[in-house]
């Protein structure tokens, strides 16, 4: 149990969170000129990529640390959807992944997913002071690319030159981050979706992904575990397990989907609401709950007022605040929202029909008014819409005193030429008892 937490105990802070969201100051905004994380220059078609390391898909902060040392996790590497080649780089679509669509261009095939230890100084900069590259059991670097699944959708990979790159039963998709007392982390993977336990040093221990797709990784060297729900296989391609938070306890984990599941295909996750937390015992990777949490309308989040449909609406990160108690970042591009959820408000489905892909209609498609089901109570704690300076993408949220929230954005490796990292540190005034 981190020292605020001690302070106040958690019940008490999740009270103070819950008396809802206070006038916030203006953030700090902190940015970065380490030489850690350029990633050079790669000449992709026509256009000259000009990468930097993409250390914002998730933060957390480690208890009995300072205030300002925080962990963070890159995703898998620098990539472009092919449907967007010829927009970003100029490159002849057809040429560079051969038609297909839901392939992906890897300008840098050989990146390796990479944590991060990130400290908060002084004049408005952030640094890395540490990185730890992920490896198999023995040591070897993994890549970011993707795996040859066959249970769960897959997608092809080029390289910056349209040529094809293997499968990689070992590449992984991170997402979310916590670490333990021990010095080991827990990642989330969009690819399985899976949760992955890595060493201190980096090397994996194990990946726990669904239930009967254990075949698919046959190639790992790392251990499988298929220990989680069967059903999660039906995740939509690249709306994996988004994030992972850890009880104060450290007891248990909890996994969060990043949308609906493509169950039983796609156009119903496009329409659908309705997506899940996980709740997994640490010690034995088994999933021990399974709840309901249902998206806002699109036409909520209201600095994207392009917005078009649903499924542009998605889960971020997720950040633990008490036993059962969550803080869950729901956003689009431009907002952010920080929602409250305690799992006793919620039914717990697992292993009942709504993890069968035989139900009909499947949870994502059922109005579960007229259900059993009693999803999730959401309070809104945090709105970036109230606030200048936030910027897009935010994927990593930690909360450090009850007063005192710090948000991290993903650049996305800075291929658009746009996007840089910046952290944000925001100071409420307390709210009342």
């Amino acid at each position: 149990m981190n020292r605020f937490a001690r302070r106040f105990g958690l019940v008490s802070l999740f009270t103070l969170m819950m008396a809802g969201m206070a006038q916030a100051e203006g953030p700090e905004i902190f940015t970065s000129d380490d030489p850690a994380l350029p990633l050079g220059s790669v000449q992709t078609g026509p256009k000259l990529l000009n990468l930097s390391r993409g250390v914002g898909s998730a933060l957390f902060h480690a208890p009995g640390d300072a205030d300002n040392v925080f962990y963070s996790i890159t995703d898998r590497g620098p990539n472009i959807d092919c449907a967007e080649a010829e927009e970003l780089l100029g490159a002849d679509f057809n040429k560079m992944c051969a038609g297909d669509k839901s392939a992906k261009v890897f300008p840098q095939p050989d990146f390796v997913p990479t944590i991060q230890r990130l400290e908060l100084g002084e004049g408005g900069k952030f640094a890395v002071k540490e990185m730890i590259k992920l490896s198999d059991a023995s040591g070897k670097p993994i890549s970011g690319l993707p795996n040859p699944l066959k249970v769960a959708k897959t997608e092809h990979a080029y390289d910056k030159d349209g040529k094809p790159v293997e499968f990689d039963p070992n590449g992984l998709d991170t997402e979310g981050l916590v670490r333990l007392s021990d010095g080991s982390f827990w990642i989330s993977d969009e690819y399985g979706p899976s949760l992955v336990h890595a060493a201190a040093d980096g090397k994996i221990i194990e990946r726990l992904v669904p239930q009967g797709t254990e075949d698919d990784y046959a190639g790992a060297t790392y251990k499988i575990s298929g220990t989680l729900p069967a059903i999660l296989a039906k995740r939509q391609l690249n709306r994996g397990m988004e994030g992972v938070a850890v009880s104060p306890d450290e007891k248990f984990l909890y996994g969060l989907m990043q949308n609906p599941l493509a169950n039983p295909d796609a156009d119903a996750y496009k329409k659908a609401n309705a997506t899940r937390i996980l709740k997994i015992d640490t010690e034995t990777g088994q999933a021990v709950g399974e709840f309901v949490f249902l998206l806002d309308p699109h036409t909520t989040f209201k600095a994207d007022k392009k917005a078009e449909k649903q499924s542009d609406v998605r889960l971020s990160e997720i950040t633990a605040v008490g036993a059962d108690k969550l803080v869950v970042l729901e956003r689009i591009a431009k907002t952010t929202k920080l929602q409250l959820v305690d799992l006793s408000t919620g039914s717990n489905i697992l292993g009942t029909a709504w993890d069968d892909v035989a139900t009909s209609p499947s949870l994502e498609q059922a109005d579960l008014a007229k259900t059993e089901v009693k999803p999730l109570t959401k309070t809104l704690w945090f709105d970036s819409s109230d606030m200048k300076d936030v910027p897009a993408k935010v994927e990593g949220v930690s909360i450090i005193a009850p007063d005192t929230l710090v948000l991290i954005n993903d650049d996305d490796f800075g291929i658009d030429g746009k996007s840089t990292t910046k952290i944000l540190r925001l100071k409420f005034a307390p709210p009342s008892m």
